[in-house]
């Protein structure tokens, strides 16, 4: 029947959700909160669909009814107005250079330069704790306070490190808004102090070589994954990062030298970095060539090969192994053999060199990937057969 404005305006909240219809698909919804929204009832393709008119009283009865005949056009010429709205809401978002149209255009100019796995984790904190909050607002309208209470959301996880590197993102964005003219200044430049610092993170290593002959043990006994289990065997003997070990590709192994060549894009100092492949090494890579070596990855994701396998793969293997997070960690490997190759007497340059570590000391700056790179190739084929040693208790 037709709704009165009297009728709209005198209809009381009940225990559940109700509706008050009129014609031609029009209802009025009244929640158990005592609100009042139109909304219209069609079918398009044969599918039911529903689409919100407005609210009562900003939306009169007169107004719905209006609303409704100017959908029902819409729909009769085979056009959803649902559609049609998404469409206008994205091209306003558009106009108004919203904070994830202007992170978009950020990140795309820059995610070339950082590796992969640097790019996944910034677009992931901005999907994940950002955009929710700020993505549809106009950039040079948020306020340092809003951003402050979308960065203590993450705080209030306990994630301080990834809060303040979130802050570090939204100023990165800000300040690209202002040199492109879409904002007046970075508010994030105001947050310093609002956030406790992180306290600093140290990656769970085992360096004890009486604990590490077991864990090379358990490391050759891995009953996962075969393409799992090498890498598990391979992160000890060359201690790159998680991050660079899980991205290697056959295209970088030169096997005549054997040499594991990782170019600049994905190396954490944008620098190419040689591994010398120790004869350990060479067995556990030629060992698994047959199974991924038709593919770009040594180690591929399980469910496509097109795709590295996960940052926490290694992790979790090692917790199935019965290590927990504060005792080991894939990156601890790189631990592990830095102190145990300086206890070893080896030449601290070689060492740092192969960690592939940025050199604070200008002058010591002052070298090539391939710097010391026969002393690294000996080093590194005396730390393998040293670990052999260990896992066999001498």
């Amino acid at each position: 029947m037709p709704l009165t404005d009297m009728l709209v305006r005198n209809a009381k909240p009940k225990e559940k959700l109700y509706r008050l219809k009129e014609d031609r698909g029009l209802h009025l919804e009244v929640t158990p909160q005592g609100g009042k929204r139109w909304r219209l009832r069609y079918w398009i393709n044969s599918r039911e669909n529903w689409i919100s008119l407005g609210l009562y009283p900003d939306i009169s009865v007169k107004d719905a009814r209006e609303r409704r005949d100017e959908a029902r056009r819409l729909i009769a010429h085979g056009i959803d107005p649902s559609a049609v709205r998404k469409a206008q809401k994205a091209e306003a978002a558009e106009d108004a250079n919203t904070f994830e149209r202007v992170a978009r255009e950020w990140f795309t100019k820059f995610k070339e330069s950082w590796t992969p796995s640097h790019a996944d984790r910034t677009w992931r904190r901005f999907e994940k704790d950002v955009f929710p909050w700020l993505g549809s607002k106009p950039i040079k309208d948020i306020l340092a306070p809003e951003l402050l209470t979308t960065i203590r959301r993450i705080e209030s996880r306990g994630a301080i490190e990834t809060a303040h590197r979130t802050i570090q993102n939204c100023g990165q964005v800000f300040r690209y808004a202002v040199a492109s003219g879409y904002a007046d200044r970075d508010i994030s430049s105001d947050l310093r102090g609002a956030i406790p610092p992180s306290k600093e993170k140290h990656h769970a290593s085992i360096i004890d070589p009486k604990q590490i002959a077991p864990l090379l043990r358990s490391l050759d006994a891995y009953q996962g994954s075969f393409i799992v289990g090498c890498a598990l065997r391979l992160a000890p003997l060359v201690f790159v990062r998680p991050g660079e070990l899980r991205h290697a590709e056959w295209a970088e192994m030169n096997f005549e030298a054997s040499e594991w060549r990782i170019p600049a894009a994905k190396m954490k100092m944008r620098e190419q970095h040689i591994v010398p492949l120790s004869a350990q090494s060479m067995a556990i890579i030629k060992e698994l060539q047959p199974l991924t070596g038709n593919g770009s990855y040594l180690f591929p994701s399980e469910r496509t090969r097109s795709r590295p396998m996960s940052d926490n793969t290694v992790n979790a293997a090692l917790r199935r192994l019965g290590y927990s997070r504060e005792e080991m960690t894939g990156h601890g490997f790189r631990s592990m053999a830095s102190t145990l190759l300086n206890e070893l007497g080896f030449n601290r340059d070689w060492i740092e060199r192969q960690l592939a570590h940025a050199e604070r000391d200008n002058i010591r700056a002052a070298y090539n990937f391939a710097q010391y790179l026969p002393e690294r190739r000996k080093m590194m084929q005396d730390w393998s057969d040293y670990l052999d040693r260990l896992k066999i208790g001498q």
